[in-house]
């Protein structure tokens, strides 16, 4: 197993990322506990330190049922990470209740690793709102001892990231960020990175295989990376991918069974560099998935001067490409952010006069395309 320093802790850089344990009959509130046991003692006996859950996983069980499966081993022989669950605005006066309660589910004692979870445009307003007290309760625990790091994970933007850092970002220890080869740009992951390495916070990563996306690639992409590494399948690839980035310490992965974990740890038990055949062979697979996917908007920003709604176009296109190459109904990001908005700025507000296209030096069908992603946000 690799490990990575943070602070004289060696951690594993493969973390068991609790949000997709394998379920009895496939019932997501329904984990198998049997199942889990063996893989977090495999997990462990491989090296394995680092594990990952939080309040909402599994319809709320995530966190007892691998609280549990660690209960069989010292507490000194893994690290336990948590979350407070403020995506939820509901939950924000409830901070010091909340995380009472998930002591007590687990049954840890106490966090090694303690998370604001996912800071974005939505909620972090309300994070940073000291009626709340969420910050000077999680550091007087943190004083305590019954959370020894203290980060935060983040799907927003980097303006989103910044004010949270601007107010926050001196008592950050670590970020969690999804980052994979096709969002290192596509997200600009890289962006959120270096904006990290201003504060000097280190690196987490979360969907380094984008829920199963890079898993899963069309037999031509599948073959342009066999034919630069012909002993990797794709899963290779994404993993191997994070393991380049210098700032990143963990990279967690929600695995379903126990093959799934195998493979992951046979990955992380010795680093295979990229050469720059691997880096271009890359590039065509992004190329691909994205060209297939995505409307090429250059944010020049000239079809907002001649749209009678203010729509902030470049913004709803930016997240209309989010929502194809997620697929099914477009994924969290795009709706979250939406949801942010008032109703006369949202991808429906828009009239369909053409204005906006008539100017695109792009020749995007812009308003063909607000329609379309307002039909994925009704699902």
């Amino acid at each position: 197993m690799l490990y990575k320093d943070f602070k004289g802790l060696s951690l594993s850089r493969l973390g068991f990322g609790a949000m997709r344990l394998p379920c009895v009959e496939g019932e997501d509130a329904t984990p198998d506990q049997a199942a889990v046991d063996e893989m977090v003692d495999y997990a462990l006996e491989h090296g394995v330190n680092y594990f990952d859950t939080a309040w909402g996983y599994h319809g709320g069980q995530s966190e007892i049922v691998l609280g549990r499966a660690l209960a069989r081993h010292p507490r000194e022989s893994y690290y336990l990470a948590d979350k407070f669950p403020g995506y939820d605005l509901a939950n924000m006066g409830k901070v010091a209740e909340i995380f009472e309660e998930q002591l007590r589910k687990t049954g840890a004692g106490y966090f090694d690793f303690y998370l604001f979870h996912n800071v974005c445009e939505m909620n972090v307003e309300e994070y940073l709102n000291p009626a709340h007290g969420i910050l000077d309760y999680l550091l007087e625990q943190k004083a305590a001892g019954r959370i020894r790091h203290l980060g935060f994970s983040a799907h927003g933007d980097i303006p989103c990231m910044e004010r949270f850092l601007e107010a926050y970002g001196e008592h950050m220890e670590f970020c969690q960020l999804q980052i994979n080869y096709l969002d290192w740009e596509f997200q600009n992951a890289r962006g959120k990175v270096e904006l990290l390495g201003r504060y000097g916070i280190p690196v987490w990563v979360m969907e380094p295989v984008r829920g199963g996306k890079l898993a899963r690639l069309s037999d031509e992409n599948a073959a342009i990376l066999a034919g630069a590494r012909p002993d990797a399948d794709p899963v290779d690839w994404a993993f191997r991918f994070v393991q380049q980035i210098p700032e990143v310490v963990v990279t967690l992965s929600g695995m379903s069974d126990a093959a799934q974990l195998c493979q992951n740890v046979e990955i992380f038990s010795a680093e295979r560099p990229f050469d720059e055949r691997d880096r271009a062979a890359l590039r065509r697979v992004v190329g691909d998935m994205l060209g297939r996917h995505t409307v090429p908007c250059t944010a020049c920003h000239y079809c907002t001067s001649h749209c009678p709604m203010g729509l902030d176009i470049p913004k709803l296109l930016e997240l209309y490409n989010e929502a194809t190459v997620t697929g099914g109904k477009g994924g969290f990001i795009p709706s979250m952010f939406v949801g942010t908005l008032p109703e006369d700025k949202r991808p429906d507000a828009c009239i369909g006069c053409g204005s906006c296209a008539a100017v695109c030096p792009q020749q995007i069908d812009i308003p063909g395309t607000l329609a379309d992603f307002a039909a994925k946000l009704a699902g």
